[in-house]
């Protein structure tokens, strides 16, 4: 389904009043919970780093906010879209072990050009590398699990 229909098929459903409350375009609901989660991801990070270190800290926050953010996408964002469920459980382990390993592989690296970096700069550094990886997200969400197909 081409980008016009889908953009045609939203405008159609919005006018149904139970979702005029949900009105706006998917990409703004897609960066309001990619913020909020963003947001949980360094709290979660910046209070466990103390005890568990940057990259475990980095891995539990990513394991606690990847269920939660697909199944906001799934209800919110992409409401309305059927989404096979056997994608959205793979975009969900693929999410979580595309950031573990990006976000690790980003702190490792930070380790080594600084080597004792703040909790302020891993924190800013993991939250741009979020930000990066929620792009390539977004395409495989829209494109890939949840399809109109």
């Amino acid at each position: 389904m081409t980008t016009a229909q889908w953009t045609r098929r939203e405008a159609e459903r919005r006018h149904t009043p139970a979702h005029r409350p949900l009105s706006a375009h998917p990409i703004v609901w897609y960066v309001v919970a990619g913020a909020v989660t963003t947001g949980l991801q360094e709290l979660i990070f910046l209070g466990a780093r103390p005890v568990l270190g940057s990259v475990a800290s980095n891995v539990v926050a990513i394991a606690l906010t990847t269920v939660a953010n697909t199944e906001f996408q799934r209800r919110v964002t992409f409401a309305g879209m059927r989404p096979s469920p056997l994608k959205l459980h793979l975009q969900s382990l693929g999410t979580f072990a595309f950031y573990a390993f990006y976000g690790s592989v980003v702190l490792v690296t930070l380790q080594a050009l600084v080597g004792s970096p703040s909790a302020t700069l891993e924190a800013v550094v993991l939250a741009i590398t979020s930000t990066v990886g929620g792009i390539l997200r977004f395409v495989v969400l829209r494109w890939w699990v949840f399809t109109t197909r």
